[in-house]
């Protein structure tokens, strides 16, 4: 350990005056004082993994310091970027501190402590910066040669090891990338694959696909087979931008959505109820439940995602999308009674997409700016069901929970929400419904 003394006796009383001004008023309340801190060790900070000392650790990562007279800490840097201190996490003998979340410009491996006497101590620690994370794509249906952006963390470029992203193995040209966002060119020959981004830290595959066709459900283009399959029939078109053929409509840029959001399911809804009308209730292929469809087994770690266009002039403001998942039980395309299964089912109604038992997903982006467009441009909507899939028609909290059952049929209804918007009269395009990995 090496120790730096730098003796500005005017902070220390300024310091010290004020803490003991604050200790009268509140006896508890934290307290620096003088002297050296002095560190023995670093440890894990959960209680399960407290005897693991450790001489490293990731941005980010929380970390705990264990010694002496560690309330003579002022401030923490590591290497050159200061850390935040929270002094309800300090004591005497420990110090809990997140590591700063900024790669350091000069990397010194060590952790430097500046007491209330200015004076500095060192201790050895390295900080690892993690391999990137790949965590989103603008839009995972884009043409060929069109720029698109992956988002997410880390991306770092290295003058003896570039930044580069792959399709497939199919090397990328990047436009422009900062830390958390890389623009990026989509290449020549790319087909369906994950996207790989690397940096001197490591390469990162990510967990998305490129054109994903896992999990699909509807792409309205005759692959899978289903579609419209409910009361309403909505609208399906296509058109020269169409990411991948024919899309489905939620509203004609005509017809009002009045601020309150209400119910209109003949022009804003998509129906897909499983059934048919034999008796008992058979699932033919056009009509078949989206479980025995796509595999919702580990749905907790599972996401909704389509792609989604909205043209400026046709902007979105007011009503939530809702993406309502429901069971046999709840909703069947085709006499009530009983299915093949020996189960009831209860014909085809609405009434279950008021309740607020059922969790479904709100999507409204309107409220972040006011009515909201993709300016005409195809984007990519995530919808992560564990934590999306939890709201109630009117915009609270649902009382009951989602199990694999429930995802027979699926509702994309834009309609209340509990938040009033703005009247508009929107044209909302969407394409490539699919469940995959999150």
């Amino acid at each position: 350990m090496k120790i730096k003394r730098y003796f500005k006796w005017m902070i220390c009383l300024t310091v010290t005056t004020l803490a003991f001004t604050a200790c009268e008023d509140q006896p508890d309340a934290f307290e620096n004082t003088g002297g050296l801190p002095e560190v023995s060790y670093i440890r894990l900070p959960y209680t399960a993994s407290s005897d693991s000392l450790i001489v490293s650790g990731y941005m980010g990562n929380t970390i705990c310091m264990v010694g002496n007279n560690l309330t003579s800490i002022r401030r923490l840097y590591f290497n050159d970027q200061e850390a935040t201190l929270n002094t309800s996490y300090i004591t005497g003998n420990t110090l809990l501190v997140d590591i700063p979340n900024t790669i350091p410009g000069v990397v010194s491996d060590k952790i430097y402590m500046v007491s209330c006497n200015n004076d500095t101590v060192t201790y050895d620690f390295h900080v690892s910066v993690p391999a990137p994370m790949v965590r989103t794509m603008s839009f995972e249906y884009a043409p060929v040669g069109s720029v698109v952006t992956i988002n997410g963390d880390y991306f770092i470029d290295d003058p003896n090891v570039p930044l580069s992203v792959k399709f497939g193995e199919i090397p990328a040209v990047i436009e422009h990338f900062t830390k958390t966002a890389i623009d990026v060119v989509v290449p020549e020959g790319a087909a369906e694959s994950a996207v790989t981004v690397e940096t001197v830290y490591g390469a990162t595959k990510s967990v998305f696909h490129y054109r994903e066709s896992r999990g699909l459900m509807f792409d309205f283009d005759g692959i899978t087979g289903l579609g419209n399959h409910g009361w309403h029939n909505v609208p399906i078109e296509t058109d020269a931008d169409a990411p991948s053929g024919n899309y489905i409509m939620l509203g004609d840029g005509a017809t009002l959505m009045a601020a309150e959001g209400p119910w209109n399911d003949g022009k804003f809804a998509f129906e897909y109820w499983p059934g048919d009308w034999s008796t008992p209730t058979d699932y033919p292929a056009d009509g078949i439940r989206l479980f025995d469809f796509v595999d919702f087994n580990d749905f907790k770690n599972m996401a909704i995602k389509f792609e989604m266009c909205i043209p400026a002039e046709y902007a979105w403001g007011a009503g939530a999308l809702q993406v309502i998942f429901a069971g046999t039980d709840k909703v069947t395309l085709g006499n009530a009674g009983t299915d093949i299964y020996g189960n009831a089912v209860p014909g085809p109604n609405n009434t279950y997409f008021q309740n607020s038992e059922l969790p479904r997903a709100l999507y409204r982006p309107w409220t972040a700016s006011g009515p909201y467009h993709t300016n005409g441009k195809w984007i990519t909507v995530t919808l992560p069901i564990a934590t999306e899939f939890v709201y109630a028609f009117e915009g609270g909290i649902a009382t009951g929970a989602l199990k694999k059952t429930d995802f027979a049929s699926l509702v994309l209804f834009v309609v209340g929400g509990g938040i009033s918007g703005t009247d508009c009269t929107p044209l909302i395009k969407i394409d490539n419904i699919r469940a995959v990995p999150n």
